[in-house]
C-alpha cells in the first residue's frame, strides 16, 4: 500500500505509537463500559452508578412494565446521534473499520470514536441485543487512523494502527491477548510481516494490561472444573459428537447472517424515517426482555447477555426448551435492534447463540445416549466457538479466544473439530460472513483468502525484458516505424550519442498521429535506474513514487551511459508477472 511520497517511521517510532493506541485502546474500553453502565443503572434502575457487572442479571426494573419503553428512548437518542454526526457509526462498526482499510487507506473520521462510544453504549445500556467489542474496536482502530493522519506516514503504517486499535479493543474487553493479535491479523491486516506484527502485539499487550489493571486478571466467564471434564473432551468416543455440532452451528451461524440483513432491509422498506425505525425495533425489543422477565424472572435477551451465558457454563441454566426459546428469541432481538439501526458488535450474540444451542444439544445427546454421560456446559464452550467462527469468518481467533476466556486446555480438540465444521458449513450457505456481507452489498470486496505475493520474492532480473535496443532521438516516427517496428522489440532507449535522453514504448509511439515528429518530441523523460537484484515490488514502489511508466536494469544500479542498461521494465512486464503468480492459485 502506498499513500503518496511520506516517508516510512521507522519500527522504533512505530512501536512507540502502538504503545500510544494500546493505551487509548485500554483506556477506550474502560471507559466504554462505564458509559454503559451509567445509562444501564440510570435508565433500568433509576439510579446513578458507573459500576455494571454484565455477568449478573439485572434486577426487576421500578418501572415495571414500562421497561418496554426504556429500549425506545434509547432508539431516539441513537437515531438522532448517528443521523446528525456520523452515519458510519451505525451498525456493528466493524466493516466499517475493513472498509477504511482497504478502500479509504485507512483514513477514519476521528469523531466516529465518539459518536461510536455514545451512541453503543446508549444502546446497550438500554437494553439492546448487541456486545460492546464492536464500537471498543472503532475506537481503537479509529484512534490509530487520526494517529497515522497527524502524523505523515505511510498507508500501510496507518492502517498497522489501526489494526493494533482493533485487536487492542478485543484484548481488552474479553482479556485475550492472544485472540486480539489473531483477530487483527485474520481480519484487519492486509500485510503479516514482523514490521507489521510488532506494533499489533505492542499494542494488544499495552491494552489487555490496561484491562487487566481494571477488570481483573481473571478469564470472561468462569466454568467450574466439573462443568468440562476431560474426560469428555478428550474421549474418542465422544468427539464424533461434535461433528454434529459443528453442522448444527453452521446452519445457525449462516441464518444469523441472513437473518440480520433481512431485517435491515425490512426496516429500509418500512415507511417512515431513521427515528420511527429505529423506534419500531426496539419497541419490539422491548415486548420480548418484559415477556421474558414476567414468564421466566430474567430479562435475558437485553444488552450482551453474559449472564445467561454464565447461567449455562455452571449449569444453572439446564431446561432444554428455554434453551432453545432464548436462542431464537436472542437471534430475533439481535436482528431487530441492528436491522433497525442501532450501534453495536456481534461477538456477545453470537456467544450467547453459541452456548445456549450448544448446551440443548449436549440435552439431546443425554436423551438419547444416557450411558456416555455428556455434560452440556462443554457443548456450550464449544458452541461459542464455533458460533463466532461461523459468523465472523475469523477461525483461528474464535478457537484462540474462548479458550483464553475459558483457560480450559481440554476444549481446544473438540473446538477444532467444532469450528472447522462450522466455518465450512456457513461459507457454503452463505459466502459472505456477517463481516462482508455490508461491503459486498455496496460493492466493496474483501479478499476471502490471503496469497503469498511472490513479487515480493522475485527480482528484477527475473522479470525484465533484455530484448531492448538504443534508438537516436533525431529519428521521426514515420522513419522509426519502418525500420525497428518488425523485430517484436516492445521498449526503446532514446539517445543522443552515447548519453540516455529518454524512453519510448512502441504502443505509445503507434498512437501518434503526426508521423513527421521525431522520437526525442514524444519520448518520456522520466524514468528510474534500478538494480537486477533489486526486489520487484521496490521497483514498483519507485517508479509509482514518481509516476513514471519504465525502469532501466542496470548491474549496479548507476546508468552513465547506454553499454549500462542490461534490461528494461515497464508495466507489461510486471503485469505479466503479475499474471504468472495467479497460476500459483488456479486450477
Amino acid at each position: 500500500m502506498n499513500d503518496g511520497p511520506n516517508k516510512a517511521l521507522s519500527q522504533f517510532t512505530l512501536s512507540m505509537l502502538a504503545i500510544l493506541v494500546g493505551i487509548i485502546a485500554g483506556f477506550g474500553a474502560v471507559a466504554f463500559r462505564m458509559l454503559i453502565a451509567l445509562f444501564h443503572n440510570a435508565m433500568f434502575l433509576g439510579s446513578f452508578s458507573v459500576f455494571y457487572n454484565a455477568n449478573l442479571h439485572t434486577p426487576a426494573s421500578p418501572w415495571g412494565k414500562y421497561v418496554i419503553i426504556i429500549p425506545v428512548l434509547g432508539a431516539i437518542g441513537v437515531a438522532f446521534l448517528v443521523k446528525n454526526f456520523a452515519p458510519e457509526a451505525k451498525g456493528h462498526g466493524v466493516p466499517e473499520v475493513m472498509d477504511a482499510i482497504y478502500y479509504n487507506k485507512g483514513k477514519i473520521r476521528p469523531i466516529v470514536a465518539v459518536i461510536k462510544s455514545v451512541a453503543s453504549a446508549l444502546s446497550i445500556g438500554s437494553g439492546g441485543s448487541i456486545g460492546r467489542e464492536g464500537p471498543i474496536i472503532q475506537i481503537g482502530s479509529s484512534f490509530g487512523s487520526s494517529l497515522g493522519q497527524v502524523i505523515k506516514m505511510p498507508a500501510w503504517q496507518r492502517v498497522t494502527l489501526i489494526a493494533a486499535g482493533a485487536g487492542g479493543g478485543i484484548a481488552a474487553t474479553f482479556n485475550t491477548p492472544i485472540g486480539g493479535v489473531l483477530f487483527a491479523i485474520e481480519l484487519m491486516i492486509p500485510e503479516l510481516s514482523v514490521r507489521t506484527f510488532i506494533p499489533i502485539a505492542i499494542s494488544t499487550s499495552t491494552a489487555t494490561f490496561i484491562g487487566r489493571v481494571f477488570f481483573g486478571v481473571h478469564p470472561s466467564f468462569i466454568i467450574p472444573a466439573f462443568a468440562v471434564p476431560s474426560d469428555q473432551l478428550t474421549n474418542p468416543y465422544k468427539l464424533p459428537f461434535y461433528i454434529g455440532l459443528g453442522l448444527i452451528i453452521g446452519l445457525a451461524s449462516a441464518l444469523f447472517v441472513k437473518s440480520i440483513y433481512g431485517f435491515e432491509d425490512f426496516f429500509d422498506k418500512m415507511k417512515g424515517n431513521y427515528y420511527t425505525r429505529h423506534m419500531i425495533g426496539m419497541l419490539a425489543e422491548g415486548v420480548i426482555i418484559y415477556i421474558l422477565f414476567v414468564y421466566f424472572g430474567h430479562y435475558y435477551v437485553q444488552g450482551v447477555g453474559y449472564a445467561t451465558i454464565q447461567d449455562i457454563l455452571t449449569g444453572l441454566l439446564t431446561a432444554p426448551y428455554l434453551l432453545l426459546l432464548l436462542f431464537g428469541l436472542k437471534l430475533l432481538a439481535t436482528s431487530l435492534t441492528l436491522g433497525s439501526g442501532a450501534s453495536g458488535g456481534i461477538f456477545s450474540p453470537s456467544l450467547f447463540m453459541g452456548a445456549t444451542l450448544g448446551s440443548f444439544y449436549g440435552i439431546l445427546l443425554n436423551w438419547f445416549f444416557p450411558s456416555l454421560h455428556f455434560n452440556p456446559a462443554s457443548f456450550g464452550v464449544v458452541g461459542m466457538a464455533g458460533m463466532i467462527a461461523g459468523g465472523t469468518g475469523a477461525a483461528i481467533t474464535a478457537i484462540v479466544m474462548i479458550f483464553e476466556m475459558t483457560r480450559n486446555y481440554n476444549v481446544i480438540i473438540p473446538m477444532i473439530i467444532t469450528v472447522a465444521i462450522s466455518d465450512g458449513v456457513r461459507r457454503i450457505l452463505s459466502k459472505d460472513s456477517i463481516y462482508t456481507k455490508k461491503l459486498t452489498r455496496r460493492g466493496h470486496f474483501i479478499p476471502e483468502i490471503f496469497h503469498m505475493n511472490l513479487l515480493l520474492v522475485k527480482r528484477v532480473k527475473d522479470i525484465m525484458e533484455k530484448n531492448v535496443i538504443a534508438v537516436p532521438a533525431s529519428v521521426t516516427i514515420d522513419q522509426f516505424l519502418k525500420e525497428y517496428a518488425r523485430n517484436g522489440i516492445l521498449s526503446f532507449i532514446i539517445t543522443e550519442g552515447n548519453t540516455i535522453v529518454g524512453v519510448a514504448t512502441m504502443k505509445y509511439i503507434l498512437r501518434q498521429v503526426d508521423r513527421s515528429l521525431k522520437l526525442r518530441d514524444v519520448m518520456s523523460k522520466k524514468y528510474v535506474v534500478v538494480k537486477e537484484n533489486n526486489m520487484v515490488f521496490h521497483v514498483i514502489s519507485k517508479m509509482r513514487e514518481i509516476k513514471c511508466p519504465t525502469a532501466l536494469v542496470t548491474v549496479h544500479g548507476k546508468c552513465a551511459s547506454i553499454s549500462d542498461v542490461v534490461g528494461v521494465v515497464t508495466k507489461e512486464e510486471i503485469a505479466e508477472a503479475s499474471a504468472a503468480q495467479v497460476e500459483m492459485f488456479t486450477q
